[in-house]
């Protein structure tokens, strides 16, 4: 039996077993199984490891995306810059580290822009943050990163920074924060939503529910919206190429 499976903490909200369990269904492939290991502190990763000997593969969410990586033996050159995991690959007991939340992103995302969408305000500076600062970076699209704890000198701004200035310039926004997703759908990302106009994109890296209410209030204002849905998909079929190189 071949063992894949999640790690992250709380694992309530996770996508990955019922979409992997489902295609093994699918494509007859009863020697795999897909489980959920909710770590809630990353020192508990090796004795994960010795207790699934089977495990040949780990999609990674929040809150491990980084703090995984010194448990690893190499790291692949994308997921290095990006400073962020979401995919590893066991072979022999050996970890290697890759990020396929690039991928992921930047195939959901590109083909919504238009000729208006020029810069964009990321709502999060974790680990899926990370990845989609990559994306903007390789697209050329200047960014800002927003923060709870925006701090000194590092570059962020707070959210009580953002004005209708703001989003006049900032007409994609891209929630990277957990806010709205199960079981905290009633939270968002405290914005002044009332500047929000057709002109803005809104991209919610949270997937469930598929509407959260930062989208709802975009949908509200004629913005474009989209949820993180197409975005795991994709990760997961490139999660599944590397499990099998």
């Amino acid at each position: 039996m071949r063992t894949f499976g999640l790690i992250g903490y709380p694992l309530g909200h996770s996508f990955s077993k019922k979409y992997f369990t489902e295609k093994f269904e699918q494509e007859g492939l009863a020697d795999c199984r897909f489980e959920l290991f909710p770590l809630q502190h990353i020192d508990q990763y090796p004795a994960l490891l010795q207790r699934e000997p089977s495990l040949k593969g780990l999609a990674v969410t929040i809150p491990h995306k980084q703090s995984v990586m010194p448990y690893l033996a190499s790291i692949d050159e994308a997921a290095r810059k990006i400073g962020a995991v979401n995919c590893i690959k066991i072979n022999n007991g050996t970890c290697i580290g890759y990020n396929t939340d690039v991928i992921g992103f930047e195939r959901s995302f590109s083909p919504l822009l238009e000729y208006n969408h020029t810069k964009a305000l990321v709502l999060g500076t974790g680990g899926a943050s990370k990845a989609v600062q990559f994306v903007l970076n390789k697209m050329g699209m200047s960014f800002l990163l927003v923060s709870r704890n925006p701090g000194e000198g590092n570059g962020y701004i707070g959210y009580k920074d953002i004005t209708k200035d703001t989003l006049d310039e900032y007409t994609v926004i891209i929630n990277c924060s957990p806010a709205g997703m199960i079981p905290h759908e009633d939270t968002e990302p405290d914005l002044p939503y009332f500047f929000i106009s057709k002109k803005h994109l809104l991209y919610d890296l949270v997937y469930k529910p598929a509407k959260t209410r930062f989208l709802e209030h975009g949908f509200r204002q004629g913005a474009i919206i989209k949820n993180g849905y197409e975005m795991l998909i994709i990760q997961a079929e490139e999660n599944w190429t590397i499990w099998n190189s």
